[in-house]
């Protein structure tokens, strides 16, 4: 049970994701999640270092898609600068919104990676759905009050992880 929180990797935030290391794994697609992942949760849009970071990205050919557990508008408004196709509502840990973005942009499993600040959620869905997981840490420490709870939960859990695997540390990127 407990491995259904295990991060594939850890890495300091997104801005540490080099598009190299995930060609070299064989991963053309990124799930993100959108509030303190790719832009702060109290930021109605990107900033231009997320730009830069997913125009990068696109220059290797890897595609980024959002996946979130917020309403379409606020996910719309977010991603508008941005221009990158998402899925709202989905449900993490459940997974449906993962599942749903792959079969409708028709990616493979062993290609995706989904990125996320929250291992109750993030993590867990990407582990629930049999993809690559990257546990980044929140862009802010502030949060939503159904996230603090999460963030309650996370510590406990994270703690249990980190004395069960001995390898779980937090990297400058991916191996």
């Amino acid at each position: 049970m407990l491995s259904s929180f295990k991060p594939t990797w850890m890495v300091q935030s997104i801005y540490h994701i080099s598009p190299e290391k995930l060609k070299k794994h064989g991963i053309n697609t990124i799930l993100t999640d959108l509030d303190n992942t790719l832009i702060p949760w109290n930021n109605a849009t990107g900033t231009e270092k997320v730009i830069k970071w997913i125009d990068k990205l696109h220059s290797y050919g890897i595609k980024v898609i959002v996946v979130s557990n917020n309403d379409p508008k606020r996910v719309r408004v977010a991603v508008k600068d941005l221009q990158l196709p998402f899925v709202s509502h989905a449900l993490k840990p459940l997974g449906i919104g993962i599942k749903k973005t792959l079969k409708s942009y028709h990616l493979k499993k062993n290609q995706v990676v989904m990125v996320g600040d929250q291992l109750m959620t993030d993590i867990w869905a990407a582990n629930n759905c049999g993809i690559a997981s990257i546990w980044v840490k929140p862009l802010k420490s502030s949060d939503m009050l159904p996230t603090k709870i999460n963030r309650y939960f996370e510590a406990i859990v994270y703690k249990m992880l980190q004395n069960k695997y001995s390898d779980l540390k937090w990297k400058e990127d991916i191996d």
